[in-house]
């Protein structure tokens, strides 16, 4: 029986190409996200491979997650892998003239978004004794950068998240991962830059960024490794990039 694994996130970028990866691996997929046109076209992409359903929801809204994780139909209700995926960044201000906007939505997406969908799932994984959650997290989780305060706090929260869930979870038969991504070209930083397409490209100029499927790949690895062997975190850059900071641009 293929296993099911569900993707935040799943409508572009690092989600999108996982349930690409994912399905090429044999998983059955519940794709996740808040746009329901680029689902579709994805469903459509993969259904011939896969099992696929669709769920809609921000997952900001504890009400929506609940609601769309218990509609989904009797076959695909169990979970045996979870991709927490969706998360952004908003701004790149100093500290004391940020956006309290800005702010609200990177706590509610990448953190608290984040628990919501975890606190759905992993009762049913205790339940069965199996599971796996992988995390994506940032760099900007292990180290802070100028302009970067509450993006940053975002990501080293998901940090602790992922290391209090493999506590909490140890002796469960649950595995718990963490991917930290470095610079991967995706349109992560038009949406920081509120469409400022030029500003957005400009960050991946110069040098040979990373791509979603990089990250995809590492995920599939992680997952189908031996049930004794839990890849904990990763901290993945591109060969030009050093830190947050220093990326050698040609």
């Amino acid at each position: 029986m293929n296993k099911t694994a569900l993707v935040t996130g799943a409508s572009s970028g690092i989600g999108k190409a996982t349930a690409i990866a994912l399905a090429e691996a044999g998983f059955n997929l519940v794709i996740c996200g808040r746009r329901k046109e680029p689902l579709t076209d994805l469903k459509t992409q993969l259904q011939e491979k896969v099992k696929v359903e669709i769920l809609q929801f921000d997952v900001r809204s504890k009400e929506e997650v609940k609601k769309a994780i218990e509609s989904l139909p009797k076959e695909s209700k169990n979970i045996d892998l979870l991709v927490n995926n969706a998360g952004n960044a908003h701004g790149l201000d100093p500290i004391q003239s940020g956006n309290l906007e800005d702010w609200d939505a990177m706590i509610d997406i990448n953190v608290k978004g984040l628990l919501y969908v975890s606190r759905e799932l992993i009762p049913q994984m205790v339940e069965r004794g199996s599971g796996d959650i992988i995390n994506i997290g940032s760099i900007a989780g292990k180290e802070v950068y100028p302009n970067g305060n509450v993006y940053s706090a975002s990501k080293h929260a998901v940090d602790a998240i992922s290391k209090g869930m493999r506590i909490d979870l140890n002796g469960k038969g649950i595995r718990v991962g963490a991917i930290n991504p470095g610079l991967v070209e995706t349109n992560f930083s038009e949406v920081r830059f509120k469409g400022d397409s030029e500003r957005a490209k400009s960050v991946y100029e110069g040098y040979r960024a990373l791509k979603p499927e990089d990250i995809a790949d590492i995920i599939v690895f992680m997952v189908t490794r031996p049930a004794h062997v839990n890849i904990a975190d990763l901290l993945v850059l591109p060969t030009a990039q050093a830190s947050s900071t220093i990326v050698h641009k040609e």
